[in-house]
């Protein structure tokens, strides 16, 4: 499925109160950048967050699945959960993810750097 350019335009309208976000293709999606930080991907036209070993058990409470993809034959597991649908309505509910999103990104990021 072919992302729309409609829903990237709806995700800088979610997250208006988080600050300005930057989509940028890769892998037959997107990536979502927050100050030079990727905080989620787009497949198709769903939207998934950054998580880590602190946050993504907030997600599994909520029902919400991981991204996962096929390759050579099996199933690749990625640490970005499905967004609650609740983002689309409420911008507050939409800052307080994306915020757990970024901070998941920025732990990721400073343990990669630490190795």
């Amino acid at each position: 499925m072919k992302t729309s350019n409609d829903f990237l335009t709806t995700l800088n309208d979610v997250f208006a109160l988080f600050g300005a976000i930057e989509a940028k293709r890769m892998f037959g999606g997107y990536g979502l950048y927050h100050q030079g930080v990727m905080f989620g991907l787009v497949s198709g036209n769903e939207l998934f967050l950054k998580t880590d070993d602190e946050s993504a058990q907030t997600f599994i409470e909520q029902g919400l699945l991981p991204f996962e993809y096929s390759r050579d034959g099996g199933r690749v597991q990625l640490s970005y959960y499905a967004a609650p649908e609740v983002i689309f309505d409420d911008s507050e509910e939409a800052k307080e993810w994306a915020e757990r999103a970024y901070e998941a990104a920025l732990r990721s990021s400073s343990a990669t750097r630490g190795k």
